[in-house]
């Protein structure tokens, strides 16, 4: 298939954890589901685009179930960074098997595994096309791996911040749940801010809008919708942004 020009140059990949586990409601780390997102990252690497990812840490920690028994939020949140540099180390070995140089940038400096987070030193492994893999969230307690993703998109420069879920965009309620469930095709910030429709946290969504960045929701799972999508096909997935 010949290559089409892509409508992005640079784009921030948001993965959740829960994308690395073994199956559904399980904890820990599948190395073939790992292999399956490297497969997707490639194809989309191949098309010249600058890549970035951030990726969560919910196969591996739950903060919310920590502070059920008793511990302090932060501690919890520490404890889910660390989660998502061990899934980032993951991530990065299955990309390098497939070829793809990849570098791992943590914002919890731990030199002896990976690079301290540098902004400019990422751009420039963006701009040597290697990937490059955000972990430890934004350092701090308190914030989402949204917010990590939504910020790091911005300090990259990034043209499209892209929230891979396993949902084929946004909806109006759960499409597991509910039958008649109505998908949006595209949104404007304050229309899914307003409606609450909890794809993404609502500090992620502001940081968004107040920098003009659109967010592409799209399902990751389905082999040819990244690809497509970062090639100018929208319709894939629901896009937001300050479009009214």
């Amino acid at each position: 298939m010949d290559k089409i020009a892509p409508k992005v140059k640079r784009v921030l990949l948001k993965v959740s954890g829960e994308a690395l586990a073994p199956e559904a409601g399980k904890t820990g780390i599948d190395p073939n589901s790992a292999l399956y997102i490297a497969d997707q990252v490639s194809a989309a690497a191949a098309l010249g685009i600058d890549i970035g990812i951030v990726i969560g840490g919910g196969n591996l920690w739950r903060g919310v179930a920590g502070m059920q028994n008793g511990m302090d939020r932060a501690t919890a949140d520490y404890i889910g960074m660390l989660a998502t540099i061990m899934n980032a180390l993951a991530l990065m070995d299955a990309l390098e098997s497939k070829g793809v140089t990849t570098r791992v940038q943590t914002s919890i400096e731990m030199p002896t595994i990976a690079e301290p987070y540098i902004r400019r030193r990422a751009i420039r492994h963006m701009e040597k096309k290697r990937v490059v893999i955000f972990g430890g969230g934004t350092g701090n307690p308190f914030f989402s791996t949204d917010t990590a993703a939504a910020l790091r998109a911005v300090e990259m420069d990034a043209d499209l911040l892209i929230k891979a879920t396993k949902v084929d965009g946004v909806y109006d309620k759960d499409p597991e749940k509910y039958s008649d469930a109505v998908k949006y095709d595209h949104l404007c910030y304050i229309d899914a801010l307003q409606q609450r429709l909890r794809f993404m946290d609502s500090p992620a969504l502001s940081l968004c809008m107040e920098n003009d960045l659109p967010i592409l929701v799209l399902n990751l799972w389905d082999p040819e919708a990244l690809v497509k999508a970062l090639k100018g096909d929208h319709s894939v997935g629901t896009l937001i942004d300050s479009v009214e």
